[in-house]
């Protein structure tokens, strides 16, 4: 890899974190088409790059950080499942499912379909406003659909949203509630990666790291902006149709 690579997979980190769909699967068809090999230092690269999207999330949304208790309440509840998860299959997702080819394809297009169905209910039944009035056995149900994020090409970002609106929160709401909650699940995490791959890294190594986080903190900075200006007026029914399309396009390229 070299700092070319490591601008443009921190753009794509960037673009596509907060986006229902798959950060994941845009990284690894990116790395793909650039002709990098699937090695240890890719795959942490592509997790650890991560941490550059939390932060801007947290620079975007210090003050409800700060002041919002029930929202903090809330979160925490939601993280639990995938914290859980993660941690009990941290090496077979790493060895076994991340940089999967069929997975992801398959990840895409089944994630595309439900985002659509999710979008669908939540034109008539989705009523909160505000994340802080979910009650807490929701929040844990959202927890729920965000495990099932560990699969690569899934989306935290979608299915959280999915959770989001299936649990009665409106699609801004939705969207709102999967960024904060991706602020200790994608932070534990990445920090958890970088714990146990850092001995390997060399400094070369961990320049690309750096630049790789500060082109995904850059990118994410305006892409959750436009994306929440977006979701306001919109529905998600591009984002479903596009996943569905990419799904086609990158099994066609590759399988």
């Amino acid at each position: 890899m070299n700092i070319h690579q490591a601008i443009i997979l921190g753009i794509v980190e960037g673009l596509t974190e907060f986006l229902p769909v798959s950060s994941t699967g845009h990284l690894i068809l990116t790395a793909h088409l650039m002709g990098l090999e699937n090695d240890n230092f890719t795959k942490s690269f592509e997790i650890s790059i991560q941490m550059g999207a939390i932060l801007a999330v947290l620079f975007l949304y210090t003050k409800r950080f700060l002041r919002d208790y029930q929202v903090w309440k809330r979160i925490l509840v939601a993280f639990f499942p995938t914290g859980l998860l993660g941690f009990l299959l941290y090496k077979f997702i790493k060895n076994y499912l991340v940089g999967n080819d069929k997975v992801v394809v398959a990840s895409l297009f089944l994630g595309g379909v439900f985002l659509l169905f999710a979008d669908r209910v939540c034109e008539r039944f989705c009523y909160m406003e505000d994340a802080s009035k979910l009650s807490l056995r929701k929040a844990f149900m959202i927890g729920i659909f965000q495990s099932l994020a560990m699969i690569p090409g899934v989306s935290r970002s979608a299915s959280t949203i999915i959770g989001g609106m299936l649990m009665g929160l409106n699609r801004k709401a939705s969207a709102e509630f999967s960024f904060l909650l991706a602020v200790p699940t994608m932070l534990i995490a990445t920090s958890y990666d970088v714990y146990k791959s850092h001995t390997t890294f060399t400094n070369a190594q961990w320049y690309l790291l750096f630049v790789g986080f500060l082109s995904a903190f850059l990118t994410a900075l305006i892409t959750v902006k436009v994306f929440i200006g977006f979701i306001s007026r919109h529905s998600f029914l591009p984002f479903g149709i596009y996943r569905i399309l990419i799904s086609f396009a990158y099994g066609f390229y590759f399988l």
